[in-house]
């Protein structure tokens, strides 16, 4: 496999931090490298988010279907933000244990599904009553 130059790191640190709400900016990153889209900063201590993390956890839903339109990895905090009911379901029910993962900035599912606001409420619904099996 060939070995591919590292991104600029000034750029995945601009990128994922703007992602936590200037779409402007992200875009025009994005257009200069498209493989920013999947690109992760460590903010220290292993405290590693993507663009699509920074926007779930902040509730900007334009930004995360923004990215999740040019290829960004779609994961379980994103999908509770969005709502996605059906997928945040099958990831629980095949590792319940998932629910206590936290994410970037030790943020847990639950605060995403509580700022994905009413598109997010069938999803916050499900992740209070859920009960991990036995």
């Amino acid at each position: 496999m060939e070995k591919k130059p590292a991104l600029d790191l000034i750029m995945v640190e601009e990128f994922v931090g703007k992602a936590h709400g200037d779409l402007d900016r992200v875009s025009e990153l994005l257009e200069r490298e498209p493989l920013l889209v999947n690109s992760a900063w460590d903010w220290g201590g292993g405290d590693w988010e993507t663009a699509l993390g920074a926007a779930s956890h902040m509730g900007r839903k334009d930004i995360a279907n923004f990215l999740l339109k040019n290829g960004a990895r779609i994961d379980l905090f994103a999908a509770a933000m969005l709502g996605k009911l059906e997928v945040v379901k099958s990831v629980l029910m095949l590792y319940p244990e998932a629910i206590h993962v936290p994410g970037p900035h030790g943020i847990p599912l639950i605060a995403h599904a509580e700022i994905g606001r009413e598109d997010a409420k069938a999803v916050l619904d499900f992740l209070k009553a859920f009960k991990q099996p036995n």
